[in-house]
């Protein structure tokens, strides 16, 4: 196994030209895209308005006011004339608040039934253009995203800071008004970003390394902060959310995380996380950098050991007639001094992802930082020329084989690792 021949070096300070088989956490500012709104369903509803015909201050909605709307929503400023009946198709709650009997002098309450069970205050004495007024206590921004989606169908984009604003809201007042085939599909959408399975987070790193390749701009941008993924799946009860977004979290320094004055990108905690949700995050950083540890130390003795009795007589052993099982274990022995020198004391890529540091031993064939096919900088380590191959290709796919392994026996521990019940 002549991978750690003179000159090679996985590890090696020029590595940094060439990118690694996934996107290692980026330096960037996570910026808690939103702040928490009210809990779900605790708002009181009224379907009046206090003025008899529609108030000056009052903006109507460019696209959503309909002629033929039977019902109006306030929210804010801004008024939305739409129907009873598509509301009342997509969401039980609408369903329950319209088909309550109208008074005409004396105040009803009822009960609708919701997570937090409130009480509709209904006094029909006021009117715009004939249809009774609903106020919500929610944004305009997002009832006008949440009825775009109940009239036109969900319209997500690509999982950015920008489309998680528009989604999150969506989800919020869905989770909220209990329409659940829009949340489940909210959902759904944010899991492509913030995956329950080791595949789905492959594609998402993917994405994210493609990105990259494409814009220059690192990882930048890409996704939203971890900590706003947190808060919305704790608001709307999405556990499923959650192991990535944590996983995801910890591989920040906490100086990237908490400290505005350290001359790096941070995250100011405008929206921090719980105290319970804070404890996670240092018992899962502190799990993963353990991880870590664990796989260096596999490396050595998981690997070479179960390789021995059948190595030894592997051709591919002979095959030069210099390559000798001496040779491998001396060539193991190397790359965990390699290993430790780069994830436990350099702090390089990877030193806070287990992940991305199990998938890039596995892969000793490529020295990346040695030249490119083409002979210039910048391809992915895959790519480059393979001169300084290990000859003993039993080894090499012995140690290809370890690490998809860890890798899936990593990915079911995340939970563990940050104490989440999912």
């Amino acid at each position: 196994m002549a991978m750690l021949q003179t000159g090679y070096s996985p590890f090696s300070a020029s590595s940094t030209s060439f990118y690694p088989p996934r996107s290692p956490p980026p330096s960037r500012r996570l910026i808690a895209t939103r702040s928490a709104s009210s809990p779900v369903i605790t708002s009181s509803f009224h379907e009046t308005a206090r003025q008899p015909t529609e108030s000056p201050s009052l903006t109507r909605h460019h696209d959503l006011w309909f002629i033929d709307g039977s019902v109006v929503l306030q929210a804010g400023n801004a008024i939305f004339r739409v129907h009873k009946s598509q509301l009342s198709r997509h969401s039980p709650f609408f369903r329950d608040l319209f088909s309550l009997p109208q008074p005409t002098q004396v105040d009803v309450t009822a009960s609708i039934s919701s997570q937090n069970s409130p009480l509709l205050r209904i006094e029909p004495s006021d009117e715009i253009e004939g249809c009774p007024v609903v106020r919500l206590h929610d944004s305009s921004e997002d009832v006008a995203n949440l009825l775009t989606a109940l009239y036109d169908g969900p319209a997500f984009g690509n999982n950015d800071p920008a489309d998680f604003r528009v989604v999150s809201g969506i989800l919020r007042l869905a989770t909220k008004y209990l329409a659940d085939s829009l949340r489940t599909k909210a959902i759904g959408h944010l899991s492509e970003a913030w995956p329950s399975t080791l595949k789905g987070w492959d594609a998402r790193e993917d994405a994210a390394r493609a990105s990259e390749l494409q814009n220059g701009l690192g990882a930048n941008g890409i996704y939203p902060s971890p900590i706003s993924v947190i808060n919305l799946a704790r608001e709307v009860d999405a556990p499923s959310l959650l192991p990535s977004a944590f996983y995801d979290l910890s591989r920040y320094h906490y100086s990237q995380i908490f400290d505005p004055d350290n001359g790096v990108d941070c995250l100011h905690p405008y929206l921090p996380l719980s105290g319970q949700d804070m404890q996670r995050l240092v018992l899962g950083k502190e799990a993963a950098q353990q991880a870590i540890i664990t796989l260096i130390q596999g490396i050595g003795s998981n690997v070479h050991s179960t390789h021995t009795p059948v190595a030894y007589f592997h051709p591919s052993h002979h095959r030069t007639g210099s390559h000798s099982h001496h040779a491998c274990r001396k060539d193991f022995s190397e790359l965990v001094s390699l290993a430790t020198q780069h994830y436990l004391f350099d702090k390089e890529r990877g030193c806070t992802d287990p992940l991305y540091a199990a998938e890039e031993l596995g892969q000793p064939l490529y020295d990346f930082g040695g030249q490119t096919a083409s002979g210039g900088e910048g391809t992915r380590a895959g790519e480059t020329l393979r001169g300084e191959a290990s000859e003993c290709e039993a080894c090499a796919r012995l140690l290809e084989m370890w690490a998809s392994r860890e890798r899936e026996r990593m990915w079911k521990m995340i939970p563990l690792w940050f104490r989440l019940d999912v």
